[in-house]
């Protein structure tokens, strides 16, 4: 009589504890914050700075977004800002990626200049800024939005031409040189091949320009008075002699915050591939 075989019973997986409670220890980090400047944002000022404080309201307002919003203008900088950065980002997606195609491929400027580019980052912007205000004010690009796209395009390129160059040094040669066989020229080639190629790097560095127009503070408090000032310098309006509009600037805080996670959520796919491909080798 044949032996019968023991049934194997699947191994159960072990519940990795330890990796779900940082993660939730992670979340709570990262989300607690911005839950409570939301719950700052619609509750009424006299729960501000109540002992205990007030985790839920029970009134729930809208009136610090109309006044964020109306009374301080939040609105007008929130255009400003959008005009501003998307312009901006729009440039030095397009330089950059001209200007690191040109190094990766062509070894323009030799082997220091692509590194020459990025140490232009390193300067600290108040070492500029004031013969950057007397430029401007002497050329009338002081407070217009032409002004501060210009400086946030100089600003953001020299790290969009890094993230490109490492992104177009990474990529190999071989399609590009077959579309040249097929008859292509050197601009078509790059406009048909390398570009659709390289998108995924292109939406990242494009991110990462956009962030940084929408968040920066310092050129635009000093660039700009009445007409073309953005969404960060309204925050300096909050904060008085008589004290701080928590609620205002909470509820401003929650709109700034709307674009830049819409525009993470559409380029999420290539944002991810992006900075993977690019990354700077060593």
């Amino acid at each position: 009589m044949a032996a019968v075989a023991p049934v194997r019973r699947p191994k159960r997986r072990s519940i990795p504890v330890g990796r779900i409670l940082l993660l939730g220890f992670f979340l709570v980090f990262v989300l607690w914050p911005l839950y409570w400047m939301f719950n700052t944002s619609i509750k009424p000022s006299d729960d501000y700075l109540t002992v205990p404080p007030v985790w839920f309201p029970t009134a729930p307002t809208l009136v610090h977004y109309e006044a964020a919003l109306f009374a301080y203008r939040g609105l007008d900088g929130l255009i400003n800002s959008l005009i501003i950065s998307l312009s901006a980002t729009v440039l030095s997606a397009l330089f950059g990626t001209l200007m690191a195609y040109s190094l990766a491929r062509y070894n323009t400027g030799g082997q220091h200049l692509s590194f020459w580019v990025l140490s232009q980052r390193f300067l600290p912007p108040i070492g500029i800024v004031l013969p950057v205000f007397l430029i401007y004010r002497g050329v009338g690009l002081y407070d217009t939005h032409i002004g501060l796209i210009i400086a946030y395009t100089v600003f953001t390129l020299p790290v969009s031409v890094w993230m490109m160059f490492a992104y177009f040094r990474g990529m190999p040669k071989s399609m590009e040189e077959a579309a040249l066989v097929d008859g292509c020229t050197r601009w078509e080639a790059f406009w048909r091949v390398a570009v659709p190629l390289a998108a995924p790097g292109i939406v990242a560095a494009a991110v990462f320009a956009f962030i940084a127009c929408w968040t920066e503070f310092f050129f635009a408090l000093i660039l700009t008075s009445r007409s073309a000032f953005t969404l960060p310098t309204v925050f300096r309006a909050f904060i008085g002699f008589q004290g701080a509009q928590y609620g205002e600037a909470a509820a401003l805080a929650i709109v700034s915050l709307v674009p830049s996670i819409a525009l993470g959520v559409l380029a999420q796919r290539h944002l991810v591939r992006g900075l993977t491909l690019g990354a700077v080798r060593g």
